[in-house]
């Protein structure tokens, strides 16, 4: 019987990936479901290590590479993600398989078969697994930007992500706005700028913001469900976040 942990936040995923996991001809069991980098240290603290772990990488509270530096995990791990081919590139020779969502369920079962033929790798090897561990988070970190340079006049000025209060796209332009107040033009999309950000400093909240959670002041109630985000210091437009994305704004805050 294999013995398996699953981390991921999206309960719609992890219902589906529990499904396939104990459909298939392995003899596979979950033995729990957890959301969060918190969750998912106290339950490895507190039970014996699982025979294999799915995780998710981008969790409401941060990636998921943070649980491992917390704490010392014995068991081979299985990547579920939905992070574009270049992220996947710089650990996928560190873990033992990914996933890309939306999971298949043939090549679930491809992953677990997988696992069964390199079990004996692991066995009585729990230094190696946790020096991949270590060199898939040092791989993954390089692929958030620290600093972006931005355009100012006849000037290239190189700007620290960390000073970033917010990003907004107004009127065909996207303009990164300092704590300080100031504000430059980019020549990039909020797509773009979101997939190279850190998502536990970074958060999408609707289509003409990221924020970054240093600049968040408050957060009012607002009409139909929706939330109204205040910042610590002003913006030209109101920041309205819609019902559905709301949950997973408080979320990514409380999970800080």
């Amino acid at each position: 019987m294999i013995t398996i942990l699953i981390i991921e936040d999206e309960i719609k995923t992890a219902k589906e990936l529990k499904k396939y996991i104990e459909q298939s001809p392995y003899n596979a069991v979950v033995l729990d479901v957890k959301q969060s980098i918190k969750a998912s240290v106290k339950w490895l603290k507190e039970n014996n290590a699982p025979d294999l772990i799915f995780s998710d990488i981008q969790l409401a509270d941060g990636l998921s590479f943070e649980i491992f530096k917390l704490v010392e995990i014995q068991s081979p791990i299985i990547f579920c993600t939905a992070f574009d081919e270049y992220a996947i590139e710089a650990f996928k020779t560190h873990s033992i398989d990914y996933l890309l969502k939306p999971i298949d369920n043939s090549k679930l079962n491809l992953s677990l078969k997988k696992y069964q033929d390199i079990k004996a790798l692991f066995e009585g090897n729990i230094q190696q697994t946790q020096e991949s561990i270590k060199n898939a988070i040092q791989q993954l970190d390089v692929n958030y930007k620290k600093t972006i340079l931005v355009h100012y006049q006849d000037k290239i000025i190189p700007l620290k992500t960390e000073d970033l209060a917010y990003i907004n796209y107004d009127l065909g332009n996207v303009y990164l706005v300092t704590f300080q107040g100031k504000k430059y033009v980019i020549n990039q999309t909020l797509d773009e700028l979101e997939s190279i950000l850190n998502p536990g400093n970074f958060h999408r909240v609707n289509r003409q913001f990221i924020v970054n959670r240093k600049a968040i002041n408050t957060i009012e109630n607002y009409f139909s469900r929706r939330l109204l985000l205040k910042l610590t210091l002003p913006t030209e437009s109101a920041i309205i976040v819609s019902k559905t994305k709301s949950p997973l704004l408080l979320k990514w805050i409380e999970n800080f």
